[in-house]
């Protein structure tokens, strides 16, 4: 009987030893995704920041410009063509709210998805942990 305790304890200990690194595994995975996950996190975050800054310095830039613009030509045609200088502006601007909110839709449509590379190890890890035998 003092023969198969140390056989039990043994295969008991080699359990535990295997639980152990199975979890140490399971937890390093984790810790990489996490890792993955905030990087995501900090590259939307950065992303956002850039895109509201350009788009908040353009659409003043814009406004500006228009307003200016607006105001020339309707002094230069004063006199004679007043009506026809604002329906002409009026098209135009809409015209180019139009073109920039194409554009806005382009550029939205071609950034990566959120959390792709997460999603992409994730897969990985799935495909990796699936294939292995059974034992």
């Amino acid at each position: 009987m003092s023969a198969e305790t140390p056989d039990n304890e043994a295969s008991h200990g080699g359990l535990l030893g295997s639980v152990k690194t199975l979890a140490a595994t399971l937890i390093t995975i984790g810790q990489t995704r996490l890792e993955l996950l905030s990087n995501d996190i900090e590259e939307e975050r950065a992303w956002l920041a850039t895109m509201l800054v350009w788009i908040l310095a353009g659409l003043f830039c814009s406004a500006l410009a228009i307003v200016l613009a607006t105001l020339l030509i309707v002094i230069i045609f004063w006199d004679s063509y007043r009506l026809q200088a604002i329906s002409f502006m009026i098209v135009l601007f809409i015209l180019g709210a139009f073109i920039a909110w194409r554009a806005i839709c382009n550029i939205s449509r071609k950034k990566p998805r959120l959390f792709s590379a997460s999603l992409a190890e994730l897969s990985i890890d799935r495909d990796h942990l699936s294939s292995q035998p059974h034992e």
